[in-house]
């Protein structure tokens, strides 16, 4: 999949999300603030001083708009480039730090709606001097998410502190000895995990491909706003499609009960519970300078 595929969010339907996207699917207001009570935004504890590495080179721009059928997304390159492009800081954050849009609170409004540009180069010395990724959509290294954090703290000057709040989550389970999954047919195929997948009855449903239990749990946070942890106890990665008949797919209640809906057809569920899980408070944030 390229990255022109992120580009095109005028509807949910028939939208497939690469293991790696970062876009964040709308969730009905009352599932979001039922599923996550919201964290208060001052500070209650200094952030740790570490030291993080940092890319040789980097360019942070805001973004042309006025570029016709821009492609939004962030993009590895041999040798340890990173391009990110038309995203906003809150984006990039959930990028660099690797969590769910509902695990970052705080911060000036504009963090969400401002784009940016990225253009940054690894260091020689590192391990990512030697990086060829399968393909430009592959996501960040650990390293690279580190240096993302590193380039955004400089430039934004970001401030931040994480707590640990226990709340409501979804515990994924297995509920059938056979569940409807099956071994892969393209082991090296990216993963991806897609809703409301179309098809000739055009209905709701759940389709993925080479996707692990964890990695499906992590889409299921996005699509439902909610924790989701992997409890199947299923190791390795699957295909599956579930499908079915719906008259009204972009209803956003019957989005959320098609999640649930073809999540037991698989042969799991999704059950509500409570557990601690880390959120990110941002403290400050500032436009970075042109550069």
């Amino acid at each position: 999949m390229t990255g022109r595929a992120l580009l095109h969010l005028k509807s949910r339907g028939r939208l497939f999300l690469p293991a790696f996207a970062f876009i964040a699917i709308a969730a009905p207001v009352l599932l979001r603030q039922a599923c996550w009570p919201q964290v208060p935004a001052q500070s209650q504890a200094a952030q740790a001083t570490i030291t993080l590495p940092e890319f040789v080179v980097a360019s942070v721009k805001p973004s042309n708009v006025k570029v016709k059928e821009p492609v939004a997304g962030i993009f590895k390159y041999p040798g340890g480039e990173v391009r990110a492009r038309y995203l906003t800081l809150g984006v990039l954050l959930k990028i660099a730090f690797d969590v769910q849009p509902f695990q970052i609170v705080g911060g000036p409004a504009w963090i969400h709606d401002d784009l940016y540009d990225i253009d940054a180069q690894g260091p020689v010395s590192s391990k990512l001097s030697g990086l060829s990724p399968l393909s430009l959509n592959s996501p960040l290294t650990e390293e690279q998410r580190l240096m993302l954090q590193s380039l955004l703290i400089s430039r934004f000057q970001l401030a931040f502190h994480r707590e640990n709040k226990t709340g409501p989550v979804y515990l994924l389970e297995k509920v059938s000895k056979r569940p409807k999954l099956h071994s892969p047919r393209k082991t090296d195929a990216v993963p991806w995990v897609g809703s409301n997948i179309g098809g000739p009855v055009n209905g709701d449903g759940i389709a993925g491909q080479n996707v692990s239990m964890p990695l499906l749990a992590i889409r299921l946070s996005r699509y439902l706003q909610c924790p989701v942890l992997d409890k199947t106890e299923l190791s390795g990665e699957y295909d599956f499609k579930y499908e079915y008949a719906n008259n009204n797919p972009n209803s956003e209640r019957e989005f959320v009960d098609s999640i649930l809906t073809s999540v037991q057809a698989l042969g799991l569920r999704l059950r509500p519970s409570t557990a601690p899980v880390d959120t990110i408070v941002i403290d400050n944030a500032e436009k970075p300078s042109p550069n």
